[in-house]
């Protein structure tokens, strides 16, 4: 098994016990495994990946200010997880299909979902955001774990078509204690499901500790349903992409599934409803800030030379750019109908719900000046 692969190598038995290729200070950590897999990415294209990891980061920032100033209900920060987003998400292939929780923005921004569909649900102007088959992936899943299991049987719907499409299924370290996320681990590993678990261990389901839920490594709970884990530092862009390649290449042959752990740390709130400083010290704050995903990716480049000031103000001016097209795109929208909140319910006509509808839409009536 794959974390069995990685102990015989020694790759794993570093201090945190994860698989690192880059080192906070901008090192590069030697493995002949993992290398293998990231050896054709060149400066060119750690640019690109340093690139997208600022303008998710900016997203993030404006999204956060968007919804302090009453222009968002609610918002889920991702600040500190852009290299376990980005890394995965540059892995696959277009016709693989993702199935997120509510934090997973840069995922989809990879995926090329539309700047203001990232924020219309967090607006209350639709239930989900986006067309999941424009993009190959599916709206953002608030029920914790339920994506496992979506995952998990769309999956079996590609071995079923012999396609070699992979499913990928993005969660964090709270749901693995869900029972969704287990039932998705038996069928994914009966079935041998061509399914990607990508756990995000953040460190913090919302203000519950992962040492309280897990007393062992998450990604050692995998094989105990007969499926390989791996276990990599969440905050190293090439290690979660050699991880994340690795998994697609197993499942597209026909090996099944496999369970990535990258251990990566949420710097902000679990939403912007939370206050993290009621449960988390400054000093573990200020420790995780010392293993930032962009600053360790920042070093690297500057010590081969690709990161010059031209490149700078090019990666800056891009995250300016999409940061006033989303505050834009946001102020802008308009109300949706009060009757849309009925639309794609179900995939078909429903008695109950037409009636619900019409219900509805006889209350509004009885307000004067109804302008709808």
């Amino acid at each position: 098994m794959l974390r069995e692969s990685v102990t015989e190598h020694g790759t794993a038995d570093l201090l945190e016990d994860f698989v690192q290729l880059l080192k906070p200070d901008g090192s590069r950590v030697a493995n002949p495994t993992f290398d293998t897999w990231v050896a054709d990415v060149t400066d060119e294209q750690l640019v690109s990946l340093y690139e997208d990891m600022v303008v998710v980061r900016r997203i993030d920032a404006e999204a956060t200010a968007l919804q302090r100033q009453g222009e968002l209900g609610l918002w889920a920060p991702l600040l500190g997880q852009e290299a376990a987003q980005i890394g995965s998400a540059r892995a696959l292939r277009d016709d693989d299909f993702i199935f997120s929780s509510y934090r997973e923005n840069a995922v989809a921004y990879c995926r090329g979902v539309a700047l203001t569909d990232l924020l219309s649900m967090w607006r209350g102007h639709s239930h989900g955001g986006w067309d999941p088959y424009t993009v190959n992936m599916a709206v953002p899943a608030i029920i914790i774990g339920a994506q496992a299991l979506h995952a998990t049987g769309y999956a079996m719907g590609i071995k079923a078509e012999a396609a070699d499409s992979v499913a990928i299924t993005y969660f964090g370290d709270g749901a693995t204690s869900q029972g969704d996320v287990n039932e998705a681990l038996v069928f994914a590993a009966s079935f041998d499901a061509p399914v990607v678990f990508f756990c995000q261990n953040n460190q913090w389901a919302i203000s519950e500790p992962v040492g309280v839920q897990a007393k062992r490594h998450i990604s050692e709970r995998a094989p105990g349903f007969g499926i390989p884990s791996m276990r990599v530092d969440g905050n190293d862009v090439l290690a979660v992409m050699a991880a994340t390649r690795i998994a697609l290449d197993r499942a597209r042959g026909g090996g099944g599934p496999t369970f990535i752990e990258a251990v990566t740390y949420r710097m902000g709130p679990h939403t912007t409803s939370d206050d993290p400083s009621r449960y988390r010290t400054k000093d573990e704050l200020e420790e995780w800030k010392g293993k930032d995903p962009i600053t360790r990716l920042e070093a690297l480049l500057e010590s081969t030379g690709a990161l010059s000031d031209e490149v700078r103000a090019r990666v800056k001016a891009k995250a300016d750019a999409v940061a006033g097209e989303l505050r834009q795109g946001v102020i802008s929208m308009e109300d949706p109908h009060p009757l849309s909140v009925f639309d794609n319910v179900y995939a078909e006509p429903h008695s109950w719900l037409e009636r619900q509808k019409s219900q509805y839409a006889a209350y509004l009536e009885t307000f004067e000046g109804d302008e709808r």
